[in-house]
């Protein structure tokens, strides 16, 4: 027998809630929001999670290998680089400088091309005509090759790094969200707020911004996933983080020596960031997907 409902808010969900409903279902994405929960967490407190500092030396453990191989020591869970410092230590600080700093950066991107992205949208004219024509030339640049030009102008560094990855991607989010803003502004909806007199602020907050921040959400995943490849690909270049931090690309780089006599030096970094990029990459094409089951309902 059919369940009667008299309340048509049971069947009748939010927006929010038919978007989680249909993203737990791809089991993938899921087991990819868990690893981003988990490396989000370990970002922000590594510094009290790791057993040893990023620079303490044990001269009488040098290149251990890990604990369960048979001269691994226990203490040592990950083993020893060639100073004796502990592996485990170094890569889950990495995380801070990696996965954290990749967050922040795609972060301010997002919120920078959200802004810059809407004005370039409502606007039209000579202005716009100018900006889209900046953003064309810009976005045939690849983003790394973009955030290496920017790290010749500011010189190498951690700071410098973030910033450049901020600029090379900015031009792609503003495309993006003017696109998507554009799109809305042409839907029959405006039009007739526009007929009911509200003004650009109401039209934006009320209606455009309700009809995208999921979009949004999409792009900011997409961004996150460069930034970590190319806060790793700047620092394994020597452009970026400097040793001896432990960002995941400059471990690469200052292993990169030790892959025959302690391969664990650099494997375990580069699992890392492929974990990392892959976690990021499985919640956005769920994100993709159970935007595009909500619309087909």
């Amino acid at each position: 027998m059919a369940k009667f409902s008299l309340y048509s808010e049971e069947s009748n969900r939010s927006p929010l809630s038919r978007l989680w409903r249909n993203f737990k279902a791809n089991h993938l994405a899921l087991v990819g929001l868990w690893m981003f929960i988990g490396l989000t967490l370990l970002a922000m407190t590594a510094p009290l999670l790791a057993p040893y500092g990023i620079d303490q030396q044990h001269s009488d453990a040098l290149l251990l290998p890990p604990s369960w191989h048979d001269e691994g020591d226990v203490h040592f869970i990950l083993g020893t680089d060639d100073l004796g410092r502990d592996v485990l230590s170094r890569l889950m600080n990495g995380a801070t400088y990696t996965f954290g700093l990749s967050i922040i950066a795609a972060l301010m991107t997002t919120v920078i091309g959200v802004v810059l992205g809407t004005l370039a949208g409502i606007n039209r004219g000579f202005k716009s005509s100018i900006l889209n024509h900046l953003l064309d030339i810009t976005l045939a640049i690849p983003s790394l090759l973009l955030a290496i030009i920017i790290i010749a102008i500011l010189g190498p560094g951690l700071l410098n790094t973030v910033w450049a990855i901020i600029l090379a991607l900015l031009p792609q989010h503003i495309h993006s969200v003017r696109n998507l803003v554009v799109e809305e502004l042409n839907k029959d909806y405006v039009g007739a707020y526009r007929l009911d007199g509200a003004n650009r602020a109401h039209i934006l907050f009320r209606g455009i911004f309700p009809n995208i921040y999921e979009h949004i959400v999409v792009i900011f995943t997409l961004a996150l996933s460069t930034a970590i490849l190319d806060i790793a690909a700047l620092g394994f270049l020597k452009l970026g983080a400097q040793p001896p931090t432990t960002e995941w690309g400059a471990m690469l780089a200052e292993n990169l020596g030790l892959i025959y006599i302690a391969p664990w030096t650099v494997g375990l970094p580069g699992a890392l960031l492929f974990l990392s990029v892959l976690a990021t990459n499985l919640v956005g094409d769920g994100l993709r997907n159970a935007l595009q089951a909500r619309k087909a309902t």
